[in-house]
């Protein structure tokens, strides 16, 4: 970046991404008693997937027997790869952090005997919600600022550098810990680089050394109107599916296995017609407004009319794939860096498959709260103004100015993000993955690299953030498909035609490191045994 920075911020914990999980890291940082400052690339409170929307979430009753019945059913739905220990973590932290959104307000509904349902959240109030809280703890926000790099030396990394949308100008601040909390990626952009998850919280992670996990568990894709992108499968649980002719195929039930080979077929339309009442109506456009609103502007009354489906990819953020951890804090295997939320791997809880909404939503609220605990206890050790006395550098390579040719043509970012979700986005490519397809696709990945490289970026506050994520697009899929390739099997998300069936002496997590080299590594899962005994005594996984 060619402009000067404002002066230095200084705080003992720096979390990037206002989400969810960012939020709650920012908020128990503080409550640890770390100065807190909060980066988010939109504005903390209506930005992000979660704001405009709603969510299930992970409640079961503390019943030992009903607990342990559903961690063993998780376990065996992802492919062995999940840990117990760490769903029961989840199951125990968000029910103690529900109970606190409640008493900081949040309007919970109740049963007819006024039993509180802390089932769902409404998307709106709970994120307003949190930033009140938030700033309440003293977090510093600063909104409209989307990092762009980490800042790092010998020692592990110590703050971040971004640029303000509102002024132009570029922030630092240097921090003894990092919490990454943005970093999924649907491979989507909008073009002005707002609120578009695009992986390049996983980039700049990358680029001090972190290791990623689960990446090739990313075969996720949802359906949405077709002029919209908003996936809200839920929808789906209330609607007739027909063909063009207006004939039915399916009805009611929520995940339609068999739309991909439908939408092959010819057009698939929906209509949500089996909330027969008002108040069931009522209800759905609470629940998720956010559903609602590209089918009204077409002018369409999804419950009376049939509106056109089509698929969207939700990449990283669906799957699984993120940040290795390395500890029950969220830490990663860089010094001061922890990962929550989409940022962070999910594979100790989800295994290999989804996380979809219910353990998502969880998952962001205790990451959220375990990173920024061990964000707070790692600066607050080191004592006060560490970060100063360290000699911190820009860590940022891919998609920035530094060291780039000013005579170099200038790099056509909308063509490069075409050529990206041209190899990312078809279902015969990602979804229907065979092992001459991933690789012929990782191939033409691998040759826009010398073009992201070689370019020169637009001098604009738009040009650079919008660089950026489209470096981090680039490095995503370049990531799932290195996996997808080494993963030799068929397990959860991940799927070879040439390998159709699970095998056993795979049951291990893939790791990845490096960006223009990618280097793979083996880690082992604690319930591998379990599997390979099943399959020994001729038992079905």
């Amino acid at each position: 970046m060619t402009l000067e920075p404002h002066a230095p911020i200084t705080a003992e914990v720096l979390v990037l991404g206002g989400g969810p999980a960012g939020a709650w890291a920012a908020w128990r940082a503080a409550m640890e008693g770390a100065k807190v400052v909060l980066a988010d690339k939109g504005y903390l409170g209506t930005s992000g997937a979660t704001a405009p929307g709603g969510t299930t979430l992970l409640v079961i009753p503390p019943v030992a027997v009903l607990r342990e019945q559903a961690v063993r059913d998780r376990l065996k739905a992802g492919g062995y790869l999940s840990e117990n220990d760490w769903i029961h973590r989840v199951l125990d932290e968000v029910e103690v952090r529900l109970r606190q959104l409640e008493e900081w307000g949040y309007p919970f509904r109740q049963d007819e005997s006024g039993r509180t349902l802390r089932t769902h959240l409404h998307g709106p109030q709970y994120m307003q919600l949190m930033r009140r809280v938030v700033r309440k703890a003293g977090v510093r926000i600063l909104d409209q600022s989307p990092a762009l790099e980490l800042l790092a030396d010998e020692h592990g990394v110590g703050g971040a550098r971004g640029i303000d949308r509102l002024t132009g100008r570029v922030w630092e601040v240097r921090a003894q810990a990092v919490v990454m909390a943005t970093g999924g990626c649907t491979f989507l952009s909008n073009g002005l680089g707002c609120n578009v998850l695009t992986g390049e919280g996983l980039l700049m992670s990358a680029e001090v050394g972190a290791e990623l996990s689960g990446m090739e568990f990313s075969r996720q894709y949802a359906p949405s109107f077709a002029d919209g992108s908003v996936t809200r499968g839920r929808m789906l649980a209330w609607s007739t599916l027909y063909d063009a002719a207006g004939r039915p195929l399916h009805a009611g039930d929520r995940t339609f296995g068999s739309i991909h080979k439908l939408l092959l077929e010819g057009p698939v339309y929906a209509s949500i017609d089996l909330a027969d009442t008002e108040e069931k109506r009522a209800f759905l456009r609470n629940a998720h407004p956010i559903f609602f609103m590209p089918l009204e502007r077409a002018g369409i009354d999804p419950f009376k009319d049939k509106f056109p489906l089509t698929l969207r990819y939700e990449g990283t953020m669906r799957g699984t794939g993120g940040l290795r951890l390395t500890g029950e804090d969220c830490r990663t295997t860089v010094p001061g860096l922890y990962a929550a939320g989409d940022a962070a791997s999910r594979e100790k809880v989800t295994g290999a498959i989804s996380g979809g909404g219910a353990y998502n939503a969880s998952w962001a609220i205790c990451s959220g709260n375990w990173a920024g605990e061990g964000a707070a206890r790692y600066a607050l050790a080191a004592g006060p103004d560490a970060s100063a006395r360290r000699g911190l550098r820009s860590a940022g390579r891919w998609g920035l100015e530094a060291g780039q040719d000013s005579a170099a043509r200038p790099l056509d970012l909308k063509l490069l993000v075409e050529d990206i979700q041209r190899e990312v986005l078809p279902l015969r490519i990602n979804f229907y993955r065979s092992e001459a397809g991933i690789a012929a696709a990782l191939g033409r990945l691998n040759e826009l690299l010398p073009r992201l490289a070689g370019g020169r970026i637009p001098d604009t506050v738009q040009g650079r953030v919008r660089a950026r994520e489209t470096a981090g697009m680039l490095a995503a899929a370049r990531w799932m498909y290195t996996a997808a390739l080494a993963r030799k099997e068929t397990r959860g998300l991940q799927a070879l035609a040439e390998y159709p069936e699970l095998d056993p002496a795979q049951t291990h997590r893939l790791t990845l490191s490096g960006i223009e080299n990618i280097a793979l590594g083996v880690e082992a899962v604690p319930h591998a045994g379990e599997l390979a005994a099943l399959s020994a005594g001729g038992s079905k996984p």
